[in-house]
């Protein structure tokens, strides 16, 4: 179980002695009493960081970790607009440990999966997060669909994926009794995994090394910190202001964002390019009557259809015993729109202007509504755009390669930042 963690909501007047809520001026619990969530003020130092990461996702909690791992002398902030850490993508999928095997050889998402399911399995036993090493079964049901499964096969072995086989009906039946197929790719290094408790983990990392998290602040401004006698001294080293509803502020030197559904409006936000465009599909499951769960025991999967950029209609065993059938692929009318009428003018707005291809489930379109496949991460120009590091476009297996895009972001900031 993880131990509750210390938030810091919003960015709020200076506190004297140390913090609200029994925490002793070292930033650990006063004696007897855990990490509540806080209410109001905070040290007047956290005002001010060096490196502010937007997002409070997996993505942006594993990179903030990274970051003050590799550079313990800065002071590092993450800013999280709700009031709870990694309750959206993070908080909404299926919590599978994926191989690397559907991944064009030598893209990011192959290299930076097959390496994130690594190092997951490995923090997990480190920490003691439960997981379950399940494996998976890719099943075709039809002659046709052979090939493909071959094709998936050599894929795998370009990648590197741990344990692959081909296998035949006789052998599907070992591994999955009420299964049935042609031939099956059994692929034991597939896993699950709980992601939220992953994710507050990471942020449990990285407030034990020093950094802070303050939820309940929705960016709203990012601009340059104006002239002004009061602020002259701040505005030199902290020369970015990031400003949420609220009119509170904090400043920093270099901005690092991770803003899932948001990141092409966080990006523009900056004056950096609001391309590629986030277009929110939503994807529901059903899930198996207790009683017929004995039917499932790993993770079994179609071959996918190349026409089409997503894995198809799966079953998934779930950490609490539960198995998951889906997802199937729907326009979202809201990017947090969890229920099927949840809608927002706004986002639908965004999305009917764009020219997307029909039956895709689409994640990022570029300017010409192709689909972007692989992650993206850019920056800009300018006095703002030189200063900020953007991860634009990070769909499944995100939480997957999580800790190995943090290394790779640690990377880039340190590159790109001269830190």
């Amino acid at each position: 179980m993880v131990p509750a963690l210390r938030y810091i909501r919003g960015a709020c007047g200076p506190a004297l002695g140390g913090f609200p809520g029994g925490f002793s001026s070292a930033g650990r619990p006063a004696p007897g009493r855990s990490w509540p969530l806080c209410q109001g003020g905070r040290p007047a130092s956290t005002r001010s960081f060096d490196v502010v990461v937007i997002g409070g996702g997996i993505v942006g909690l594993a990179s903030a970790r990274a970051l003050i791992l590799r550079h313990p002398a800065l002071s590092i902030g993450v800013l999280e607009k709700e009031k709870d850490l990694a309750i959206h993508q993070t908080g909404h999928n299926s919590g599978v440990i994926h191989s690397g095997i559907y991944y064009k050889p030598e893209s990011l998402k192959a290299k930076l999966c097959v390496q994130g399911a690594a190092l997951i399995y490995e923090y997990c036993k480190q920490k003691g997060i439960s997981y379950k090493q399940c494996g998976k079964l890719i099943v075709a049901v039809e002659q046709e669909e052979i090939p493909r499964l071959q094709a998936l096969y050599e894929r795998g072995q370009q990648n590197g994926v741990q344990g692959l086989r081909l296998i035949q009906q006789e052998d599907i039946k070992k591994k999955e009794p009420y299964c049935r197929g042609l031939m099956a790719i059994d692929c034991p290094y597939t896993g699950i995994v709980d992601y939220r408790q992953v994710a507050l983990s990471f942020a449990e990392d990285f407030q034990e090394a020093g950094g802070f998290v303050l939820t309940n602040f929705e960016v709203k401004d990012i601009e340059l910190a104006k002239e002004s006698p009061s602020r002259s001294k701040d505005g030199m080293k902290y020369p970015i202001v990031i400003r949420n509803t609220k009119g509170e502020e904090v400043q920093c030197q270099y901005v690092v964002t991770c803003a899932g559904l948001y990141s092409d409006r966080i990006s523009e936000l900056s004056g950096c390019d609001p391309d590629p465009q986030i277009v929110p599909f939503r994807g529901d499951y059903l899930i198996l009557k207790p009683e017929k769960c004995y039917l499932v025991k790993g993770n079994i999967y179609p071959v996918p259809d190349s026409r089409f950029p997503f894995l198809g209609v799966h079953f998934t065993p779930r950490m609490d015993g539960s198995i998951w059938l889906g997802p199937n692929a729907v326009l979202a009318f809201k990017r947090e729109g969890y229920r099927p009428f949840d809608f927002s003018a706004r986002d639908i707005m965004d999305v009917i202007i764009k020219r997307g291809p029909a039956g895709v489930r689409a994640q990022a379109l570029d300017r010409d509504g192709n689909l972007i496949e692989d992650f993206v991460f850019d920056g800009g120009v300018g006095d703002i755009g030189n200063r900020i590091l953007h991860v634009r476009n990070a769909p499944s297996p995100a939480a997957t390669s999580s800790l190995a895009i943090s290394g790779m972001i640690a990377d880039e900031v340190q590159q790109r930042f001269k830190l």
